[in-house]
């Protein structure tokens, strides 16, 4: 009997962390994405052998649909990014090209910097993509562990994200490889009012091989809104060339 109890109470348990796990993942991406969201933003690149500096705007509806407008500097100014339909597009304004960006170069760099195409499409949802385990957690922080389900496309053999317990937002996440190798690091800090949310304003994603050793890429949150009506032209292909200007 007694150990009959035992067992249940593990089932318990179990059940309890799994389900607690996803809901915390679920709130994490509520309050950093919204309903929609507009953001302006400035992208700093660092390396050993230089350091650029880009500014930008964005428009988002939920995981499926983003755009993206660079501001600056001028040589980049107009450049647009548009996801929908689960595919990525690029306008190229010097060219007058419109340019689409196959799935198999979601993991390349965007742009030059340490994110991929793949984080600024938002092609891969840490909610329906990945099964959650809360993993270790103290009074501030829940550490969870994210693997991928079997029938996912996503980029990595494993995430592991270190949340606020204050402000279910997100503090530290770990990405690896298939063969559980630490590939990069993105930290979130400077947590500040912006619209109707507490946000992290300061993102630093560094990687962790050996060949980008002296890599970093810093995003600065200017501006954010959340949860406004975006006008539903931004997520066409229209859109690519018509607010590039």
């Amino acid at each position: 009997m007694v150990k009959k109890l035992i067992i249940l109470f593990s089932i318990l348990t179990i059940t309890l962390t799994a389900q607690t796990s996803s809901e915390i993942i679920k709130k994490v991406e509520e309050n950093l994405n919204g309903k929609t969201a507009y953001m302006k933003f400035t992208m700093i690149v660092k390396t050993s052998r230089y350091e650029r500096k880009m500014q930008m705007q964005s428009w988002s509806e939920g995981n499926d649909k983003s755009f993206i407008k660079i501001t600056y500097p001028k040589k980049d100014e107009g450049i647009t990014f548009l996801k929908i339909d689960g595919q990525m597009w690029q306008y190229v304004p010097k060219i007058e090209r419109t340019i689409k960006i196959p799935s198999s170069m979601m993991l390349q760099s965007w742009m030059g910097s340490d994110f991929t195409n793949d984080d600024l499409a938002k092609e891969s949802s840490i909610l329906d993509d990945y099964n959650h385990k809360l993993v270790e957690q103290n009074n501030t922080v829940f550490s969870i562990e994210l693997l991928p389900k079997e029938d996912a496309a996503v980029v990595w053999g494993k995430v592991v994200m270190q949340v606020s317990k204050e402000y279910l937002l997100p503090l530290n996440t770990l990405y690896y490889d298939e063969d559980d190798l630490l590939i990069r690091t993105l930290k979130y800090k400077k947590f500040k009012k912006l619209s109707d949310r507490i946000y992290p304003t300061y993102w630093e994603m560094k990687p962790q091989t050996k060949d980008k050793k002296d890599h970093q890429t810093i995003v600065i949150v200017e501006e954010a809104e959340f949860d406004k009506e975006i006008d539903s032209s931004y997520f066409s292909k229209r859109a690519l060339k018509r607010y590039s200007k």
